[in-house]
């Protein structure tokens, strides 16, 4: 996680969460080692945001969930959070 917005609530009370992750891996693409790395924005919601939102801003995390286009008119992909770990 390279940064984490401040925790807010939606208008129903729910605790809402923006960070930016940063992957950075080596993976194998046609037989070849490939460097990868690149930010993504993701969201975490509910009991999940109000956890994340206690840790440190360049923590390592490991998260699972899903990517979703960031609204109806966007087609700019966000990362779910449904769950997290700290590395």
């Amino acid at each position: 996680m390279i940064h984490r917005e401040t925790l807010k609530h939606t208008p129903a009370g729910v605790p809402i969460l923006v960070l930016t992750l940063r992957h950075d891996s080596h993976q194998l693409e046609g037989g070849m080692r490939r460097q990868v790395g690149f930010e993504l924005e993701a969201i975490a919601l509910g009991e999940v945001a109000r956890r994340m939102d206690s840790v440190p801003a360049e923590s390592a995390v490991r998260v699972t969930g899903f990517l979703a286009a960031r609204s109806k008119l966007s087609s700019r992909v966000v990362l779910h959070i449904n769950e997290f770990e700290i590395e």
